[in-house]
């Protein structure tokens, strides 16, 4: 009998014992599982549950915990456990979907939980005492052979969840080893256009944990080929996947954390409007659609002086033109920005009206400051009085 080796967090084990554990009522489901039989540290401990979601809020609150109603309607409910949420789903079978969301019935079987969830590798369950593993559809052996494969037929599963192609290739960036599954790429393939019907969140927020990964480049390649990306964010070209390749290979060698919206700049064109229009579409944030517009300003004359960029945009921004352009960055990680050392009253202090004027002159010493390497406050002195005539 399989059994996986896994410590809970603190008050997770109490949880399980309350919400029944020792009847067999609750299961470990999903990631913390399948991170754990691949010999990686769970992050996620959600829990599959015969209770039905009153039965889990009631025996909760009795014990002590503080209890959010996430999604009644789908049997979810979130436990707080020492300030981690837990999700606990009551077993469920989809009655109807229409690719973007689902109408369930709740189950008191295993398999018909198992049986509507995407993955084989996602479709494990533990035992949070024993730590027994229950494996309906094979999810093990594809986990050990890197084989990232849709339970049943992989155009049902797609029409449940349109965003299940994009999970597919996330998953297959995280866990495939060698060719994907043959019928479940063919099936992604044929139903891409479908991404067209969810919202632009939704993609958005798939799209940067697949580039969040630690080398998503052959994967994102792989869509790129099969005409994934086209319906959606028909600006990822095959050009861009050199930049991809040379921006994670710089963060590789320089012990840089994979940057998501960095990586998602590389795919994107070198034209700010149309960039920025992506992120309008995509509903990111202001500051991330301001980093990327910045970001697709890069040109060839970056690397001429990596500080001066680091001064006008920040580290963050000439980092992704930087790495992008192929550019030396070592010179900026550890750079400290810094402070140009004259103000407006130095410059009134030479006869100069408040005004217009002192700000041309500041802007004017400023830029022959940054061209010289930012010299101390002496050679300012000199600047100021080459600009102001004595």
């Amino acid at each position: 009998m399989d059994r996986l080796s896994l410590t809970l967090p603190e008050g997770l084990a109490t949880l399980t014992r309350v919400l029944g554990a020792e009847e067999g009522d609750i299961r470990l489901v999903g990631g913390a599982v399948r991170d754990t039989l691949a010999g990686l540290p769970p992050k996620d401990f959600d829990m599959a549950t015969r209770l039905m979601p009153e039965a889990v809020m009631q025996r909760a609150q009795a014990a002590g915990y503080k209890v959010i109603p996430t999604g009644l309607a789908h049997g979810t409910v979130s436990v707080l456990a020492n300030g981690r949420p837990i999700e606990v789903t009551t077993l469920r079978r989809d009655v109807s979907t229409d690719g973007r969301h689902a109408t369930v019935a709740f189950s008191d079987d295993w398999r018909d939980d198992a049986a509507r969830r995407d993955f084989t590798i996602n479709a494990l369950y533990a035992d949070p005492l024993t730590g027994e593993v229950f494996d309906y559809f094979g999810g093990r052996d594809d986990l050990a052979a890197g084989i990232v494969r849709f339970i049943g037929d992989p155009l049902t599963r797609i029409a449940e969840d349109h965003l299940r192609i994009l999970r597919f290739f996330r998953f297959q960036a995280r866990f495939g080893s060698g060719a994907p599954d043959a019928a479940s790429l063919a099936a992604c393939t044929a139903r891409a256009n479908d991404l067209m019907a969810l919202s632009r969140e939704r993609i958005a927020d798939e799209l940067l944990r697949l580039l969040a990964l630690p080398d998503p480049g052959e994967t994102v390649a792989l869509m790129v080929e099969r005409g994934i990306f086209r319906p959606v964010l028909p600006e990822i070209q095959d050009a861009a996947l050199i930049i991809l390749a040379r921006v994670v290979k710089a963060e590789a060698q320089l012990g840089l954390a994979p940057d998501a919206l960095r990586r998602l700049s590389a795919l994107l064109p070198d034209d700010p409007a149309q960039v920025d229009g992506v992120g309008a579409r995509l509903k990111l944030s202001n500051a991330q659609r301001k980093f990327l517009a910045a970001s697709a300003a890069r040109d060839a004359t970056d690397g001429a002086d990596p500080k001066a960029l680091v001064y006008r945009l920040g580290h963050d921004v000439a980092l992704a033109r930087l790495m992008a352009g192929g550019f030396d960055v070592t010179p900026i990680l550890d750079w400290e920005i810094p402070v140009f050392p004259l103000g407006g009253r130095a410059v009134m202090a030479r006869g100069i009206s408040a005004g217009p004027e002192v700000a041309r002159i500041l802007q004017a010493v400023e830029s022959k400051w940054v061209a010289e390497g930012f010299p101390g406050e002496g050679r300012v002195e000199t600047l100021l009085e080459e600009v102001t005539g004595g």
